[in-house]
């Protein structure tokens, strides 16, 4: 009795089971059924050649973005890459429909057959759709006529630059969109969430090398042409660079080299190799290191600021060889006057040894002959005199040839400490002015002076 029980309570359930889902399967395709009617009485007489309302009021299309990843920024070509979602969404009354779903989600083949904005990006160089399975597209259509069309791009815009506060400028990049042939009282565009959260910006999308993307503002314009005047959406992207590499490849390194110019002044003034090769070797870093500094950036006709910087340390370099120079000069007058001087010296000693020896100078001998007999007898070295040092160790080493030259040149003492404070207050004034300047409202105003 009881194996009976069990046999005719699994029967009921399985037979429960079989009747339900035969009617999921039925309402499932009632509903498609429904849906293919409702897409066919839609697409029944509609014209996709005629926006909405034609003839009549002005057709809104409300926008928003949404920002995958921004960047790169190329400072030569002065333009920018981002990847987006830009998302369109209007009202079409001839789309309004009655059925069992709310909203009609569709692929992108019934793009092409109703009426979409002419929507094009007016300062983009290059602009990418992605198909990549299938067209990145996302259509919707609700009940009251409102359509949502979403689409994947990838935007290459042009971002005019001012470099002269380079590397510590910011800029101000535009994206501008808008209706290609229908003008301002055919079509309007407005922001769909308003002007502050219509652009988005994940941060964890945000890969930038060399900027900072500070962050976006929104506007809306009228484009005035010859063909008519046209609704514009402007989106401003505020980026501003960073520093750390700049100051890795570039400015530690000239500062370096300065220093290292500077060290020539306590190298002794007999030392003529030893401070020319010094000189001519920074000079010769310094340009190197200017010329690398430039390859990353456009050939503009103006100075930037690292220009400026480059200059003045390129002169403070130059300088130091100009300094050996003067003190090299003026080193070599005093040997010519002091050599002056000890020959006259010597005259006056021959003349003065040769009265006191009673010895007879015929009148027909000349004083030159006194001097050549008296720099004889003194050149007579004397046992205990120390021996003379080799030609070799004379010509150009730190012992001066003549003992009054020793000692350190007045010009050098100068230079030791006036090089490194000069070079030290420039540095205070350099990066106080550039690092307290607000270079991102130098950007905003040269947008809209464009």
């Amino acid at each position: 009795m009881l194996h009976r029980m069990a046999v005719l309570t699994l029967t009921l359930v399985i037979f429960i089971c079989w009747i339900s889902l035969g009617n999921v399967s039925g309402n499932e395709k009632i509903n498609s059924d429904n849906i293919t009617r409702i897409l066919d009485r839609l697409l029944d007489g509609y014209d996709n050649r005629l926006r909405p309302g034609s003839g009549g009021g002005v057709t809104e299309v409300k926008t928003d973005i949404f920002v995958t990843s921004f960047g790169p920024v190329s400072d030569v070509e002065m333009e920018y890459t981002m990847d987006m979602f830009f998302r369109q969404m209007w009202v079409d009354e001839r789309l309004k429909f009655e059925g069992p779903t709310e909203i009609l989600r569709l692929n992108n083949r019934m793009v092409d057959k109703i009426w979409t904005p002419d929507t094009f990006f007016r300062n983009s160089k290059k602009s990418i759709s992605h198909n990549t399975t299938s067209p990145n597209k996302l259509f919707r259509i609700m009940q009251n006529g409102t359509v949502l069309y979403t689409m994947r791009l990838t935007i290459s815009a042009e971002c005019p630059m001012r470099l002269m506060d380079f590397p510590m400028d910011s800029h101000s990049c535009p994206l501008r969109f808008g209706s290609y042939a229908y003008t301002s009282s055919e079509i309007l565009f407005t922001w769909r969430k308003g002007p502050i959260a219509s652009v988005e910006c994940p941060s964890e999308s945000m890969s930038l090398l060399q900027y900072d993307l500070v962050g976006q503002t929104l506007s809306s314009d009228i484009f005035k042409s010859n063909t008519g005047h046209y609704s514009v959406q402007v989106v401003h992207f505020h980026i501003q660079r960073k520093l750390g590499y700049y100051l890795i490849q570039t400015y530690i390194p000239l500062i370096m080299v300065v220093v290292l110019s500077q060290v020539s002044f306590w190298i002794n003034k007999e030392s003529v190799p030893a401070r020319t090769v010094a000189g001519i070797t920074t000079v010769l870093t310094m340009t190197t290191l200017s010329i690398s500094a430039r390859q990353s950036l456009p050939k503009v006709a103006y100075a930037t600021a690292m220009d400026w910087f480059i200059a003045v340390c390129f002169a403070f370099v130059a300088s130091a060889l100009v300094e050996f120079a003067a003190v090299n000069y003026f080193a070599t007058l005093q040997a010519h006057r002091l050599k002056k001087q000890k020959a006259r010296q010597d005259k006056l000693e021959v003349l003065a040894t040769g009265s006191e020896d009673g010895d007879t100078v015929s009148l027909d001998s000349s004083p030159q002959e006194g001097l050549k007999r008296r720099n004889h007898s003194v050149s007579r070295s004397e046992p205990g005199d120390p021996p003379p040092l080799p030609i070799f160790l004379q010509q150009g080493s730190a012992f001066p040839q003549i003992p009054q030259l020793a000692g350190t040149s007045p010009i050098d003492q100068y230079a030791r400490i006036l090089f490194p404070l000069a070079f030290a207050l420039f540095n205070l004034i350099y990066w106080y002015i550039y690092l307290g300047k607000d270079t991102m409202e130098g950007a905003r105003d040269v947008e809209l002076q464009n």
